[in-house]
């Protein structure tokens, strides 16, 4: 899970927020130390730069800015971000041309197909130049909607399992004796009539009623067999898949010059018991996530931040969008997208259960 989020310690004055928040804006843009005469030069503050440094210093007092060297200006801490993104996370949605061409975009996305994670991900990079990061809703019981077994060898086939979540599973199938692809189709269409809509548990009970001395029923029932095993295998996995999109955004930050730590950051995720649990927390939030730095629990994330949404309905299936990029994140952007794209997964998942 993520490490518990530090709050800041106490409320700034207007002026105090004003210049936190230009000096972030500025470090985002820049990635270069923000002094005093540059944010003069560029924000109208109304005061003097004397009274900037005074503010920059409190700032720096307070733990919400550092000095990385004595000549140079400053950069923001992660409590500092942590303060910004507080301030800003309940304010800033995605502007009215963005959302209609995401509308769009998964207007022409075929129903229900794992294109719309593909599509998430893409979308969540192309808008905040983060890498973009988007699961499948997972249920807790999987409903099957259709199958279908495609001819591989007469003693091999292709069992291909479409889930009514929105999932494909694809498994091979040995045949006790050759078949070709019309006797195949016909046992495709008799699962399809006995098994649309069921999940594991109630497709067992439908498959343990066939007449197991009619030999008709032989091959269907050992397809039917695999079919079930399928959708338990599925409902046992905690994570199905992770996509994402957008690596060459991370790479190009300079934070991420040397390859080896963003390698190091794919690896975390890629460990299926962290980005469950991290997941699961998100889902259980209900609500946009933050996690920046050292907040997160896998020390190979600790220079980079995630903003995560879930999407879904609990109980029936809930999946998570967001994005990765590094702590100097422009939080905005990656905030208003991710909760726009996490709300039309929410309306693609409730047309889906309609």
């Amino acid at each position: 899970m993520a490490r518990r989020v530090r709050r800041s310690s106490g409320p700034l004055d207007l002026r105090s927020q004003a210049i936190l928040r230009a000096v972030i804006e500025e470090y985002v843009s820049t990635a270069a130390p923000v002094g005093s005469h540059a944010l003069v030069e560029r924000y109208r503050f109304g005061v003097s730069s004397a009274t900037v440094r005074s503010v920059l210093a409190q700032l720096e007092e307070a733990g919400l800015l550092s000095h990385p060297h004595t000549s140079a200006g400053r950069v923001p801490t992660e409590q500092g971000y942590r303060y910004y993104v507080e301030s800003i996370v309940d304010s800033v949605p995605l502007p009215p041309v963005e959302q209609l061409m995401i509308r769009h975009q998964f207007g022409q996305v075929e129903y229900a197909s794992e294109h719309w994670f593909r599509l998430a991900a893409t979308t969540l990079a192309s808008l905040t130049r983060a890498a973009g990061l988007a699961t499948p809703a997972k249920p807790s019981t999987a409903h099957l909607r259709r199958l279908d077994l495609v001819s591989i060898s007469d003693r091999l086939a292709s069992l291909i399992l479409v889930l009514r979540e929105g999932a494909l599973k694809q498994v091979l199938v040995t045949l006790d004796q050759p078949a070709t692809q019309e006797e195949l189709s016909a046992v495709a269409s008799r699962l399809n009539s006995l098994l649309d809509g069921l999940t594991a548990a109630r497709a067992e009970a439908v498959l343990a009623e066939l007449d197991i001395e009619d030999p008709a029923t032989d091959m269907p029932r050992r397809i039917g067999d695999r079919v079930v095993r399928a959708l338990l295998e599925f409902d046992g996995a905690a994570i199905e898949e992770l996509f994402s999109d957008g690596l060459l955004n991370v790479m190009a930050a300079p934070e991420f010059a040397h390859s080896e730590k963003l390698r190091r950051v794919f690896e975390a995720l890629e460990n299926r018991a962290y980005l469950a649990q991290l997941i699961g927390g998100v889902a259980g939030s209900g609500r946009i996530c933050v996690f920046i730095g050292t907040e997160n629990s896998a020390e190979e994330m600790a220079e980079v931040s995630l903003v995560l949404a879930p999407y879904g309905t609990p109980g029936r299936a809930v999946g998570v969008v967001g994005v990765l990029g590094p702590t100097r994140m422009a939080y905005p952007q990656a905030i208003g997208t991710v909760r726009f794209v996490s709300g039309l997964m929410n309306e693609l998942i409730d047309h889906l259960y309609a």
